[in-house]
């Protein structure tokens, strides 16, 4: 084995354990979230420790994105994985749940960039047929991580203490930095003087940041006329178009919108942001369904989803061996017919409800999930240049989280409406999953987006075959600005 391809290995472990980590982060906190109250008390604005985490991730994934194609994937990525490992120490000592919700916001700044550039790297490492592989490996790691992390979580707020939850950690991140750090290449692309845009980067973070903040409101409240709701949306509104504007003049934008004149990266975005938003803001109220309406327990309920995540992970490795026989649009089409199939059977559920059912219908969600998200990540990345890959990979995983929350919040305001007029919850759930089931297949619909042919013929010419490992960095930093 050559040297080259020892730092090639250490890299992946190195990107694997971050995404690990990060992945864990958003679902480790749940379980242990009694003991944490019992500690610090707060409970009024506990839900915040979740969405504040989730708020700065979703909305620093495409910033983290471009400042990898500007600055260099190692510095950048460092750089996210050292805010992060900050973020979570200080969680772990937060003294009152105001501090530990603003510590979570630190360590969501950071773990936007880990799993956004982790695909990133390795986009940049593999061959089209080895990245297929290798992207299919991620997201089983990501699953893995997602099943492992209330069961960790559990387990360290009962034998030790739930600031444990928080320092796991840093051990285990300073190992990723170590391997990355040895393993990456030191040099920024291009060497030539980078000019940020600085205007881009404030409207983005408050027009996402109000936009977010206002949806989870309305999905709490089930209202979308009021003020606190209002007033967000209003001051997204106008960042946002603003943002646009001043993109479109920018020298070196935050989002460059000339990604979107591609029709793969028109299409990814626009399945994701629909399958995400049908199948996330679903799986906020399958647990509800399963213990308000079928009397499961909590455990019965989270046993249910299990199938749901393997399922996903599986069918994420598969899909990224099919698309080369195949080609993107066939499986991503058999992806969203899995995942309209999964929301008609919903459609079925009631207080009868059997475990088993249960089980059966959320892994053919997962079985649809796992089919369109990994090939429209490859598709993605074989079809913009290298000087974009951090961009178009960041933009792409940003649409899909933004249609998680635009789902959560349209289908909890349903479901708090019904609640309003006097439906039962099982009525009111019914109506949750009818508004899945719209979603789920306005994304099908949204498959003819999606490039036919072999995954080899789409791929940039630049972007079939990766640098030769053997290539020096020096020369490697040279080619990918040449491309």
């Amino acid at each position: 084995m050559s040297d080259e391809e020892r730092r090639t290995r250490r890299a992946l472990v190195g990107v694997m354990l971050a995404i690990f980590l990060a992945a864990m982060e958003s679902t480790v906190v749940a379980t242990a979230m009694p003991k944490v109250i019992d500690s610090l008390g707060g409970i009024h604005i506990y839900s915040w420790v979740f969405s504040g985490f989730l708020l700065t991730a979703t909305v620093m994934m495409p910033v983290w994105g471009r400042l990898s194609d500007l600055f260099g994937r190692r510095p950048t990525y460092l750089t996210g994985l050292v805010i992060f490992l900050v973020g979570s120490a200080l969680s772990g000592a937060a003294q009152d749940m105001t501090q530990l919700i603003a510590f979570r916001m630190v360590q969501g700044l950071g773990a936007g960039s880990l799993m956004t550039l982790g695909m990133t790297i390795v986009g940049d490492l593999f061959t089209l047929e080895r990245r297929a592989k290798m992207q299919g490996y991620l997201s089983g790691v990501w699953g893995v991580a997602s099943l492992a992390g209330p069961v960790l979580g559990g387990l360290l707020a009962d034998l030790a203490s739930w600031r444990w939850v928080f320092y796991i950690n840093l051990p285990f991140g300073v190992v990723a930095m170590i391997l990355l750090a040895g393993a990456l290449p030191a040099s920024a692309p291009g060497g030539r003087r980078v000019r940020l845009d600085y205007a881009g980067f404030a409207l983005f973070v408050i027009g996402v940041s109000a936009l977010l903040t206002g949806l989870v409101q309305a999905g709490r409240a089930g209202e979308w006329l009021a003020g606190d709701v209002l007033g967000p949306l209003g001051v997204a509104a106008v960042a946002l178009g603003a943002f646009v504007r001043v993109e479109r003049r920018a020298a070196e934008p935050i989002v460059p919108l000339r990604l979107f004149g591609n029709r793969m990266v028109v299409a990814a975005t626009v399945t994701g942001f629909l399958s995400g938003m049908a199948m996330f803001g679903a799986v906020s109220f399958i647990p509800l369904f399963l213990q308000a309406v079928a009397g499961m327990s909590a455990t019965g309920a989270g046993l249910v989803l299990i199938p749901f995540v393997l399922g996903w992970v599986a069918f994420s490795i598969v899909s990224a061996r099919l698309v080369l026989r195949l080609g993107y649009r066939g499986v991503v089409t058999a992806g969203m017919l899995c995942l309209t199939a999964a929301f008609l059977l919903l459609l079925r559920w009631s207080a009868a409800l059997t475990p088993a059912a249960a089980m059966r219908d959320a892994v053919l969600a997962g079985i649809g999930m796992g089919l369109s998200m990994v090939p429209m990540l490859i598709g993605v990345q074989s079809a913009v240049a290298r000087t974009d890959l951090g961009a178009a990979t960041s933009v792409t995983q940003f649409c899909r989280s933004l249609g998680g929350a635009i789902g959560v919040s349209i289908m909890g305001a349903v479901m708090a409406q019904r609640l309003a007029a006097g439906a039962g919850m099982a009525e009111a759930l019914q109506a949750v999953f009818v508004v899945g089931l719209g979603v789920a297949v306005a994304a099908l619909l949204s498959t003819l987006l999606v490039p036919a042919g072999r995954a080899q013929d789409l791929a940039r010419p630049d972007r079939r075959e990766a640098v030769p490992s053997s290539t020096p960095d020096d020369v490697r930093g040279r080619l990918s600005d040449a491309r």
